[in-house]
């Protein structure tokens, strides 16, 4: 009789703990894709010196306090608390015209009020195969318990798709 072992993934708990960073091989897709980024609104300096936006929001500075525009990066705070007013505030700008282009990186909970919402406007939604694997404070490294999905919004989606299919399975959103 054979016994087979399977290694558990390395899954944590939302801690609460909402400074986890974007691993640089998403961001220089991102970057790939935008060109430069203009802004992210739910950043720290940390995450900046790999984001490289001209401009970047803080929890201090607070995103959601400000107008934005341009191309725009995103890896909004986890928390329920703060996703959908972040996810919510970037629609607003998208559909004002504000927002020329946005790449934002979620969970996929395609099931939530928000996800709904930001999908609704986007060009198209990259399903990340696997977790990804955020790191922190430390060089901690985090994989959440649910799968992620990477939204685009603007007029580029065929580059997206070309830039983003080493992460996952894309999906055009059609009118």
């Amino acid at each position: 009789m054979v016994t087979e072992t399977r290694k558990k993934p390395h899954v944590t708990h939302n801690s609460g703990n909402q400074e986890w960073y974007t691993p640089p091989s998403i961001i220089a897709a991102a970057r790939r894709v935008l060109g430069e980024i203009d802004l992210d609104p739910a950043s720290s300096e940390i995450a900046n010196a790999i984001v490289q936006a001209k401009r970047f929001y803080t929890i201090v500075t607070d995103g959601l306090k400000h107008k934005w525009c341009g191309r725009v990066w995103m890896n909004p705070p986890y928390a329920r608390s703060l996703i959908e007013p972040f996810t919510s505030k970037l629609v607003h700008h998208f559909q004002e015209g504000e927002v020329t282009e946005a790449i934002v990186l979620t969970n996929n909970a395609t099931d939530t009020k928000w996800f709904q919402e930001l999908v609704s406007v986007a060009s198209a939604v990259c399903f990340v195969a696997g977790r990804v694997k955020y790191w922190g404070p430390a060089n901690a490294i985090n994989s959440p318990l649910q799968g992620q999905a990477i939204t685009y919004l603007g007029p580029s989606r065929e580059k997206f798709a070309s830039v983003f299919q080493q992460f996952g399975l894309i999906l055009y959103h059609t009118t």
